[in-house]
């Protein structure tokens, strides 16, 4: 074997740092520049057939090992940003244009594209965990594959499911979703509320309609404003002030700004390996992890709560 392992991992960072539009592309600068000849492919070059063999069916352990590696090195060098409100995973999905080959990938007549599922550290505001479908796969049945017991998921509208709250308390699994303004509220109890503050509503309420969609166990509602505008977070978080739970909320953002980040520096749109879903998988897994360390250390210099350090 010629191609191995290492040729192929340099060979992923240099489509990227390079923007490569496609695999041939790759192949043609591994085989015509002089530096990507000598230090990124093999030294008696790499065939198109042994290149896409690999990208298609090989490395996926390693490239899932390197990713947990990179992952917790990061956790360890980063500080939590907001230490007091628990471990925060912002979960979001977003889609990735796909070409016709990739049968899988089944979105619409006429469109092929994937969903990637991703758990994001919103204290360190690096990506945790990922995972790849097809672009019309229902993205609530990831958050329990996302989210670890103890943990706190953060989410927008779309993952307010009332049997998903009920479940979630069982497993231990803590939450702040947004929910929809018009969501029937049982209320239980209410709290008070600092008057002419931004929140206007605290209180235990059963979600839905009784007999149909009701939650058989009430969640915390907080109502809160920001410009004008209201907002309705359900939430089994009640260690935590009303303020908190509405900050909590608002660093959901941060999965966005990735998600922009990761597809304008990355070319996401541009793909090596068509065919499999273990190719789409090493892709995300294995080169993404990598790329992200340099947003992470961007966030921190904004913050100014860390000495980035680069390491020959």
């Amino acid at each position: 074997m010629t191609f191995t392992f290492e040729h192929q991992l340099n060979s992923l960072i240099w489509f990227h740092l390079h923007e490569h539009e496609s695999g041939r592309d790759l192949l043609q600068v591994l085989e015509q520049d002089e530096f990507a000849s000598s230090h990124i492919a093999p030294p008696e070059g790499v065939s198109r057939s042994a290149f896409f063999e690999a990208m298609n069916s090989r490395g996926v352990e390693q490239l899932l090992e390197m990713y947990h590696i990179l992952q917790r090195q990061a956790k360890k060098q980063l500080p939590k940003g907001h230490p007091h409100l628990g471990d925060l995973v912002g979960i979001d999905g977003s889609l990735i244009d796909a070409v016709a080959s990739m049968q899988w990938a089944d979105y619409r007549d006429g469109s092929k594209k994937a969903k990637v599922h991703v758990g994001f550290d919103l204290n360190r505001a690096i990506p945790e965990k990922l995972y790849l479908s097809a672009g019309k796969a229902d993205e609530r049945p990831f958050v329990s594959k996302i989210l670890e017991s103890g943990q706190t998921g953060v989410m927008d509208r779309y993952y307010q499911c009332h049997k998903n709250f009920d479940e979630w308390q069982e497993e231990k699994k803590h939450f702040v979703c947004r929910i929809r303004k018009s969501t029937r509220k049982t209320i239980v109890e209410q709290y008070p509320v600092d008057e002419g503050g931004h929140v206007f509503l605290d209180v235990l309420a059963l979600l839905g309609t009784a007999n149909q969609n009701q939650t058989e166990k009430p969640v915390r509602v907080v109502g809160y404003r920001v410009d004008n505008k209201e907002f309705y977070v359900a939430t089994d978080r009640f260690d935590l002030s009303a303020e908190d739970i509405a900050l909590i909320y608002k660093l959901r953002w941060d999965i966005e700004i990735f998600f922009g980040w990761w597809k304008q520096h990355l070319n996401v749109y541009h793909l090596i390996a068509r065919v499999r879903m273990a190719s789409w998988r090493r892709y995300w897994e294995g080169s993404s992890p990598i790329c992200s360390l340099p947003y992470t250390a961007m966030k921190s210099i904004r913050r100014r709560s860390v000495s980035i350090v680069s390491e020959s």
